[in-house]
């Protein structure tokens, strides 16, 4: 018996799924109708059109179906670039926010002829490696330009965009808080810490310009100030830089990845080699780093977390900011490459991981 195909593609209005059954009726007396002890059709009358019509629904077998899933080049996200520049706007507030509360902070660090460093498990294994601290900020800085040109090049950088900006800025204001409440003394007999201005706020004033101006980098000579402890700052910015890089790139690139991941774990361990902070200081930047990010994404790629009230992840102070970001995100964002420029609108011809047609033909 030869029956038209019940499934046919479709497309749906969101980008989902959508499969179209037909319904295939089956009429026994057509051209091949079964003989009945009457000698007529006799699926047309009597008890044996009943029984033809359960028996042809039984033995009826679908011919072929077709399962589409949409490209993710055909997802068309708003990119909304004002709510970009709020969310920088926020991360440089609290960026600059940081740099003030090191100097605050700075003049309450003890001295640490009175207050020598506290006991640290990875201190005692590990003696101090002078030059370890220099590859923990040359990776950082690898980390962060690798990521830069990569968001370059993202179809959807300005939604991309402001999720790192407001990542970034939130962290550096729960450091701004761990800095000011709990005060470190310092992790080395080595470190030398400026002087105290205490009233002198002019002074004050240039360490902080001198500080973003060097980008807070013990490298460029610009952080000579003491405090910013609890918790890591660079451990931070290790983190956060790979998690984007590993989340906005297709999965195929693993040697890219592992390669983020390898300048990450080094610049982080490099941190203690060098006793530039607490093994705590690394521990907790690391946690609440990394679960923050995944917390964010986790709300803003599941749709039902997003759009339910009653979720325990609603229960954030930022969640309120979060609805004003990813309100009009109504899908997660393709890993799709365009071209930075204008001249240039069309994407690369390798985006985010691509699905194809799944065809199955069955015979009768």
């Amino acid at each position: 018996m030869e029956r038209p195909p019940l499934l046919s593609k479709g497309s749906s209005a969101n980008g989902g799924i959508d499969l179209h059954v037909e319904e295939v009726p089956c009429d026994p007396s057509g051209s091949r109708a079964h003989d009945s002890p009457e000698g007529g059709a006799g699926c047309s009358k009597g008890g044996w059109s009943h029984f033809s019509k359960s028996l042809c629904h039984t033995i009826r077998k679908p011919r072929d179906y077709v399962v589409s899933v949409p490209d993710c080049e055909d997802v068309h996200l708003p990119l909304e670039w004002w709510k970009t520049g709020v969310a920088f706007i926020y991360a440089l507030f609290n960026l600059v926010l940081t740099t003030v509360m090191i100097t605050v902070v700075h003049e309450r660090v003890p001295a640490k002829e009175v207050y020598p460093p506290l006991p640290d498990k990875f201190f005692d294994y590990i003696d101090r490696v002078t030059w370890a601290f220099s590859v923990t900020e040359v990776n950082g800085m690898v980390l962060v330009a690798l990521w830069f040109l990569q968001w370059l090049f993202l179809r959807y950088k300005a939604i991309v965009g402001r999720r790192f900006f407001f990542l970034m800025g939130t962290l550096y204001l729960y450091r701004c808080v761990t800095m000011y409440v709990t005060t470190l003394p310092v992790p080395g007999m080595h470190m030398t810490c400026a002087p105290k201005l205490y009233s002198n706020s002019q002074a004050k004033v240039q360490r902080i310009l001198r500080l973003i101006s060097g980008g807070g980098l013990s490298i460029t000579g610009s952080h000579l100030m003491c405090g910013d402890f609890l918790y890591s700052g660079h451990t931070v910015i290790l983190t956060l830089t790979y998690l984007f890089i590993k989340e906005y790139s297709p999965r195929s690139l693993w040697w890219y990845h592992l390669a983020c991941w390898l300048l990450s774990v080094v610049g982080v361990i490099c941190i203690l080699m060098g006793h530039e902070h607490y093994s705590v200081d690394v521990v907790v930047a690391y946690f609440v780093t990394s679960r923050l990010f995944w917390w964010y994404h986790a709300m803003v790629n599941e749709q039902v977390l997003k759009l339910s009230s009653n979720s325990y992840l609603r229960n954030t102070w930022w969640s309120s900011v979060f609805t004003f970001l990813e309100k009009n995100v109504q899908s997660r964002v393709p890993c799709t490459f365009c071209w930075p420029v204008s001249s240039r609108p069309s994407c690369l011809k390798r985006p985010c991981k691509r699905y194809s047609m799944v065809q199955s033909i069955r015979e009768e």
